[in-house]
């Protein structure tokens, strides 16, 4: 029986070893790809919402593969090292050493990535939401693991390390909410104001031009306050994702219109009358 030599066999089987390693790599980045694909296929429909929700998650598969895709060529490697029988012993020093000098002169950048992965699977916001944070409001523009743009009321496109992100306040989901003050003049009798307010609130519910971006109300809460300036009237409204504003100004032209048409003040107007013979400071004309 025809033997090989000892050295050949022993090369030929830590081959056949790294061959292995290498192929279960492979399978293993196939099945990683199949399964982030799997998720965006998922998620991918018609509705605005569900569109804002297929952009997260296909950045959330991108994270996953690439990280991912790290970690089998990392394993991979060392263990294909070791089974072509190369002490991967100072490989695995330098590699952390090198690891601990990039996390110390990196530290910042190393922060940004990782609440821009926690923003992402936590889904705080995504590209097209109108957030609020770090005293700016603004539609997020783009948005990577590193930073996030944001375009402001001015125009100006606002960058933002994702490290330095921390309460958000989106205005984008679900509903906004206004709330509107009038201050009638406290010698007004307050049941015509109301009485004006309900009509109009009324008014503008069946208003087919408006009531698409109405979620509830508008209604009279009735009066908010009292004070020296007048009687503070409050109306709240429940609107579309980012329609308060313009609801908001809509109300505010009715009212004015309205409040001129039944004429009631919206401020009062303190005459001062001065009584005596002698302002100080002046003199009696002369005869």
């Amino acid at each position: 029986m025809h033997y090989l030599p000892p050295w050949l066999e022993e090369s030929a089987g830590r081959g056949l070893r790294v061959l292995i390693i290498l192929i279960i790599a492979v399978v293993l980045i196939r099945i990683l790809k199949a399964f982030t694909d799997k998720l965006v296929q998922s998620a991918v429909s018609q509705t605005r919402s569900a569109q804002m929700r297929e952009k997260q998650t296909r950045m959330a598969a991108s994270v996953i593969y690439s990280l991912g895709v790290v970690a089998i060529l990392g394993v991979s490697s060392l263990m294909s090292l070791r089974a072509a029988g190369i002490d991967v012993t100072e490989v695995e020093l330098a590699g952390g050493l090198a690891s601990l000098a990039v996390g110390f002169g990196a530290q910042g950048l190393v922060k940004d990535f990782i609440n821009g992965f926690f923003i992402v699977f936590e889904d705080q916001f995504v590209v097209g939401d109108t957030i609020q944070l770090n005293g700016e409001i603004g539609r997020v523009e783009h948005f990577t693991l590193r930073r996030t743009l944001i375009r402001n009321p001015a125009g100006a496109l606002v960058s933002i390390p994702n490290s330095l992100i921390g309460q958000v306040g989106n205005l984008s989901r679900d509903w906004s909410q206004a709330f509107i003050d009038i201050t009638v003049p406290s010698d007004e009798l307050v049941g015509r104001a109301l009485a004006t307010l309900e009509k109009i609130c009324g008014d503008f519910r069946h208003d087919a031009d408006w009531s698409p971006a109405i979620l509830d109300g508008p209604r009279v809460l009735g009066i908010e306050s009292l004070s020296l300036d007048g009687t503070v009237l409050r109306l709240q409204v429940r609107t579309q994702p980012t329609r308060k504003d313009d609801v908001s100004r809509e109300l505010r032209r009715r009212i004015k219109i309205a409040f001129e048409q039944a004429r009631i003040p919206l401020t009062s107007t303190h005459n001062v009358q001065i009584q005596g013979s002698e302002i100080p400071g002046t003199s009696q004309p002369s005869n």
